[in-house]
């Protein structure tokens, strides 16, 4: 994913970028920071790994986290709702998963589930990475959310 681009739409359209990053880390975040300048676009990035720090820093809620369980495209959609609240972020993706090893019969290692948030548009996906192995898992998830970025700031240049 040529995140030099992601950033370089962004620019052009004048958007901010936010993450909310559960089983990536941050690596996200760590990908579009590379790129040197990319202070202009990127606004911040939320690492909630834990379900508190996703019901204290982004407001998901312990009831949806109850009934749903934290990989799930309900808790995905809170996530990214809530870094889009509290970020200067136009667009905010959110990243959700089991990234191994492990996982179980009703959610499977590898399976990952993503929100994208902006304006009123709130979309969710989960993608069945497979039991590939944890880092790879993650490198896929984060491939994924930048494409996401990359959708949601493609569809906002076409609102505009």
């Amino acid at each position: 994913m040529d995140t030099s681009a992601l950033l370089d739409l962004c620019r052009a359209q004048g958007l901010k970028l936010g993450t909310a990053e559960s089983c990536t880390g941050g690596m996200v975040g760590a990908w579009l920071t590379e790129v040197p300048g990319s202070s202009d676009v990127f606004d911040r990035g939320f690492i909630t790994y834990s379900n508190a720090a996703k019901q204290d820093m982004l407001g998901v809620q312990k009831a949806t986290l109850d009934t749903y369980g934290a990989v799930s495209e309900q808790v995905a959609a809170e996530m990214a709702v809530g870094a889009l609240a509290r970020s200067q972020a136009d667009i905010t993706v959110s990243i959700t998963g089991i990234a191994g090893p492990g996982g179980s019969e009703h959610k499977p290692e590898g399976r990952v589930c993503f929100g994208l948030a902006h304006g009123d548009i709130i979309h969710v996906e989960t993608q069945e990475f497979g039991a590939l192995g944890r880092d790879k898992v993650r490198a896929a998830a984060a491939k994924h959310a930048l494409m996401l970025l990359t959708q949601g700031a493609e569809a906002r240049s076409v609102q505009a």
